[in-house]
């Protein structure tokens, strides 16, 4: 896919299926807002078409509730996802006017924020993930507000990505760039695999590089 800008973002995403499958249960939403965007990953339990319907009601889910609290969406997808095989999932929520993101994740889609300014401390935060399944079992949840700065880099990958992926990017590359090359480079090949991949283009921290 090609990389996409909007007003407050920049993103591309990377997905492939099972070897063997048509269908992928991994699937994305990007979804802007009238102060930021809504940004999610999703992973339908097991893989084919199962896993993909699971996936697909999830995504169709958060797109019809985008303006509630993430602790809200998850609620509804909880409830939606009660007949079907559940997803795991992470999303975050981008918030211009005061610089944050809000983010929380249930299973295990990483979340990995990188702060490329090399003046900033931490340079790397990772998302906390709470087990369970949405669906099945919701685990208690608080989400984590985090500042954010201009060129910052939010990466999602569902367990079908390898997690040293994190040690290999390049973060002036676009988005699509770094998408595509994680997919490449990391991906295991056992099971359904996707990156999201977005650059935080509001805010007004240093964008010095190192």
């Amino acid at each position: 896919m090609e990389k996409v800008t909007d007003q407050v973002i920049e993103w591309g995403v990377a997905s492939l299926p099972l070897p063997g499958q048509q269908l992928s249960g991994d699937r994305y939403l990007v979804k802007l807002l009238a102060h930021g965007a809504l940004t999610a990953a999703i992973d339908g339990l097991g893989h084919g078409q199962e896993a993909a319907e699971a996936a697909k009601t999830a995504a169709e889910t958060l797109e019809a509730h985008a303006g509630e609290s993430l602790l809200a969406l998850v609620d509804h997808c909880h409830e939606a996802l009660r007949k079907t095989r559940g997803v795991v999932m992470s999303l975050a929520c981008f918030h211009e006017p005061d610089n944050t993101m809000t983010w929380l994740g249930v299973g295990n889609v990483e979340g990995l924020l990188l702060h490329p300014d090399k003046l900033a401390f931490p340079r790397r935060e990772n998302l906390i993930l709470k087990g369970g399944v949405l669906g099945d079992h919701l685990p208690h949840l608080a989400a984590s507000i985090l500042h954010v700065a201009k060129g910052d880099l939010l990466i999602f990958a569902t367990d079908g990505v390898r997690p040293d992926y994190a040690e290999h990017i390049i973060v002036t590359d676009t988005p699509q760039q770094i998408a595509d090359r994680i997919l490449a480079q990391h991906r295991l090949g056992t099971d359904d695999a996707l990156t999201l991949v977005v650059r935080c283009t509001y805010g007004h921290g240093k964008t010095s590089f190192g």
